[in-house]
């Protein structure tokens, strides 16, 4: 069974409650844009790894196929991440 934008979206709203979850996709390849405040002082790998631990699950029985994934600080974003593509 594939994940859906809506059961992706609420998965992640539920791993970052209060911070900005934008998801987008097509069932197959999903594009996530998350900014949140724990996301300061980490490395854009460290960054990444908070997103997948939400949907490891996902990832290891193949339901979640590809997931390309912007994340940001609040101050990030306000700098750059809310004009780029």
């Amino acid at each position: 069974m594939a994940v859906t934008v809506e059961a992706l979206s609420a998965r992640l709203q539920q791993a970052f409650v209060g911070d900005k979850v934008d998801v987008t996709g097509d069932g197959y390849h999903f594009q996530v844009t998350i900014v949140s405040s724990r996301f300061t002082g980490l490395r854009a790998v460290q960054k990444q790894q908070h997103v997948y631990a939400a949907v490891q699950d996902w990832i290891a029985s193949g339901e979640l196929h590809a997931l390309s994934m912007r994340t940001f600080t609040p101050e990030e974003w306000s700098t750059n991440g809310n004009n780029a593509g």
